[in-house]
């Protein structure tokens, strides 16, 4: 019984992802991506004990998620209209396409670089984490509103 009423969420979970618009998918990306980064980010402030082999998984979690962005389907063009269709999204995005799929290249890059060359010791993660979050606060600061 166990077995089945797992077997029934696990669907029920798929289902959900399968029938999630672009808008939601790429909150829920975005969503994780925020939780590995504030985890490594943590270590990186020294507020939590820097372990290689665990932040190598979370820098492989990273490249994962940013593996799940793909700006041609969460930021569609005729999904929105250009005009922007969360409160987040600034109409930027449809704006500067080629700015914004740019900026999310890079940080592709960024992150795939750290997996590969994973920081050695808490200075190595500092300067990984600066270039990762440059990435972000700069897309952030282009492309998204402000919730404020």
């Amino acid at each position: 019984m166990k077995t089945l009423a797992f077997a029934i969420a696990a669907l029920a979970a798929a289902t959900t992802v399968v029938w999630a618009g672009p808008v939601e998918d790429r909150e829920a990306i975005m969503k994780e991506r925020g939780q590995i980064v504030g985890g490594l980010s943590k270590v990186a402030k020294g507020e939590a004990a820097f372990d290689s082999a665990a932040v190598q998984e979370q820098l492989k979690a990273l490249d994962a998620n940013a593996k799940k962005v793909d700006v041609d389907v969460l930021w569609a063009a005729a999904a929105t209209g250009n005009t922007g269709d969360s409160p987040e999204s600034s109409p930027k995005i449809w704006e500067d396409m080629e700015g914004f799929t740019a900026a999310n290249e890079k940080y592709d890059a960024d992150v795939a670089a750290a997996v590969a060359a994973p920081p050695a010791d808490v200075a190595a993660l500092q300067a990984t984490m600066g270039t990762i979050g440059k990435n972000c606060g700069g897309c952030h600061e282009t492309f998204r509103i402000s919730k404020n």
